[in-house]
């Protein structure tokens, strides 16, 4: 029996996917410890129904995943509205420097992805769905792409793609912590600090009064993204002319980007960022929500062992970039142990579970200002976009 849902019959069971994942990071706190989001636990225990609907042979589920694109592109954009030059420069040298490492750990992690296609047997462009696309990248990644990577013939890359993000949400959040850890116990990096009696606020700020969302400003936030959305097709247009292959939301985070710069420089209008960071965050629940109960995860099973022995090589590299590279590069210090354990956190996972990695770290020892600045300023304004970028020359070289 196949089950069919229209396009608003899907959308309604994503807001039934999104509660019951809400329900269950409330009543079972490892989920919330390791800052798994509720789209991505309802998602998955509803994929693990229509598995078992399928393996049984008693129903299969067939959706209108229409307003998913709508979802994604909505979502990419409000991050486009992040992308403020202006930002990058009040972080001063260390967050340039910081971003800069990021976009060598995205290289690094598609290198090796390449390189385990080889030593596994698979395709290259199958591997990248264990490189950048969910390590950096997230389960909003692994959603926009995997449609690309099928497209360019990887069976099942949507379900491969989404279930190693689910594994670096897990991995970022074990390895971070103890990473930090020892760290700052080995080379005694709290001597000679003084009590910080700071204050962190742990997200990035936003221009104007965030307690509540005015109705006004909800309209004129969701203008500004149609209104970027609408320029981006023309952009995504104008970049097909010339051959090279790019996720259908790349010219609405362009567009987005420009009139956020524009706004910042000239002042002549402003960018309702809490607004639009609002609707970007409800638009990505959806979003996963949609791609998430859709998996078909029967798809997996052929490559359980090539899978895990590829996320495992992330794991490894993670680790020693992480060591060797991020904390004697930022400074060897406090700080620096601090900013490692963040980076291992969004590096395989998500920004939250990069703050709430440091959050682990600085309640046991001292505050880090340095950390809590960088560290949500580059992984929410800066990592996915340049993530986006990347993937795309390596899919097209790839193509």
């Amino acid at each position: 029996m196949i089950i069919t849902l229209d396009m608003i019959q899907t959308l309604g069971v994503a807001a039934v996917v999104l509660y019951l994942g809400e329900f269950l990071r409330k009543h079972i706190p490892i989920l919330a410890r390791f800052c798994i989001p509720a789209p991505v636990v309802g998602g998955l225990l509803f994929s693990l129904v229509t598995l078992l609907g399928y393996t049984t042979d008693l129903f299969q589920i067939s959706f209108d995943l229409t307003l998913q694109e709508v979802c994604m592109t909505a979502f990419f954009t409000s991050i486009g509205f992040g992308a403020s030059f202006k930002s990058l420069r009040h972080g001063g040298l260390p967050l340039v420097l910081f971003v800069i490492l990021v976009i060598g750990l995205i290289l690094l992690q598609n290198l090796v992805a390449l390189g385990m296609s080889y030593v596994v047997g698979v395709s290259p462009l199958l591997a990248l769905c264990t490189g950048s696309i969910p390590m950096v990248g997230g389960h909003g990644s692994a959603g926009a792409f995997g449609p690309m990577l099928k497209a360019a013939g990887v069976d099942g890359a949507t379900s491969i793609a989404m279930a190693a993000a689910t594994f670096g949400l897990v991995a970022g959040s074990l390895l971070g912590g103890p990473l930090g850890k020892r760290l700052i116990d080995t080379f005694n990096l709290t001597q000679g600090l003084e009590e910080r009696h700071v204050i962190l606020d742990t997200e990035v700020e936003v221009e104007g009064d965030t307690s509540s969302i005015l109705a006004g400003n909800l309209t004129r936030g969701i203008c500004q993204l149609a209104i970027a959305m609408g320029i981006g097709t023309l952009i995504s247009w104008a970049i097909a002319q010339s051959g090279l292959n790019f996720p259908s939301y790349i010219g609405a985070m362009i567009a987005a980007s420009i009139l956020r710069n524009i706004s910042d420089e000239t002042g002549a209008f402003p960018v309702y960022d809490f607004e639009i960071a609002e609707v970007g965050e409800a638009t990505l629940s959806l979003f996963l929500a949609m791609a998430l109960m859709s998996l078909q995860l029967w798809q997996l099973a052929a490559l359980a062992i090539p899978l895990i022995l590829m996320l495992t090589a992330q794991v490894l590299l993670m680790t020693l970039f992480a060591r060797f590279v991020v904390f004697p590069l930022m400074g060897r210090d406090y700080d620096a142990a601090i900013i490692t354990a963040g980076t291992c956190g969004f590096g395989m996972g998500a920004t939250p579970n990069a703050m709430a990695n440091m959050q682990a770290l600085t309640e046991k020892y001292l505050p880090s200002e340095k950390a809590f600045l960088i560290i949500p300023i580059a992984g929410a304004l800066f990592v996915d976009f340049f993530n986006s970028i990347i993937v795309t020359f390596f899919i097209n070289l790839l193509s």
